[in-house]
């Protein structure tokens, strides 16, 4: 049976003046700041879709709160900055897919330990050409003198749609040292993006520093948005309860990181 959807259109009106609790490049699914009482898992969404067909996908919410939260829920655009913060949107940008997005309800009320499954569905239109619909669904604490842990936060959950086989193309443009704001130097690798669609990189390649010494290294877990080129760090990989080495540049990198089925090969020298 069909469950009925709100449109954007009549979800629009919601004005965020919350604090926002984090996005799906760093979470791990729990959000708590503010008193934020909820887990939210998926907190991310990659998923592909059909022009012309509807595609229905549904996160989980559980209140963890001593008493009954009441949420919020809505859509937002947002935008990825240089300095890899994120600024949300309830205002439609310019190539806005949200019109196409429909949500299930706009406010909810859960006990103390119970969970929600929520359902969306994103309706790109027949002819839609092959393009990504990036969005953010906004699950936002509200009535706080009602819980004992003040619900007042927000988190969004993060949906990437690929539309009509939309994909990535990454090329690495550039490499160079920069110094981290705890003042040791980083492997740093600018990464283009001509493709029309997100791409992350993933993997492991070996590096082998000035001093001889031999370390494992990954990217950086960041979204590298269709036409632009992000700065993404190469670093070690710390066994738990281990601290990080002490790399001594020039750091020799060989090996291959991926983006979906396709390799970046890697065979540099990261100077200062």
């Amino acid at each position: 049976m069909r469950f009925p959807f709100l449109s954007l259109q009549s979800a629009t009106g919601w004005l965020a003046a919350f604090l926002c609790a984090g996005m799906a490049l760093s979470w791990s699914g729990q959000a708590r700041a503010q008193g934020f009482a909820a887990y939210i898992t998926p907190p991310r969404f990659e998923i592909q879709a059909t022009a012309g067909q509807n595609t229905r996908q549904v996160f989980e919410i559980q209140h963890v709160g001593q008493l009954k939260g009441g949420y919020r829920i809505y859509t937002n655009d947002w935008t990825f900055n240089p300095d890899n913060s994120v600024a949300f949107s309830d205002a439609l940008a310019p190539d806005s897919c949200r019109p196409w997005v429909a949500i299930e309800r706009r406010e909810l009320t859960l006990e103390p330990g119970a969970r929600y499954r929520f359902r969306f569905e994103i309706a790109p239109p027949a002819g839609t050409p092959a393009r990504e619909c990036r969005f953010a669904i906004m699950v936002e604490g509200i009535d706080p003198a009602r819980s004992s842990v003040d619900v007042g936060g927000r988190i969004g959950v993060i949906v990437y749609a690929a539309i009509g086989g939309a994909a990535p193309v990454l090329e690495l443009s550039g490499t160079r040292v920069v110094r981290s704001p705890d003042g040791k130097s980083m492997a740093m690798m600018d990464v283009r993006n001509r493709g029309n669609a997100h791409g992350r990189l993933e993997g492991f390649v070996n590096g082998t520093d000035a001093g001889g010494q031999r370390m494992e290294l990954a990217p950086a877990d960041l979204p590298i948005l269709p036409g632009e080129t992000r700065s993404v760090a190469l670093v070690p990989v710390v066994e738990d309860g281990k601290s990080a080495p002490d790399v001594r540049f020039p750091l020799i990198v060989k090996g291959n990181l991926e983006w979906g089925k396709n390799r970046l090969p890697l065979d540099t020298s990261f100077a200062p």
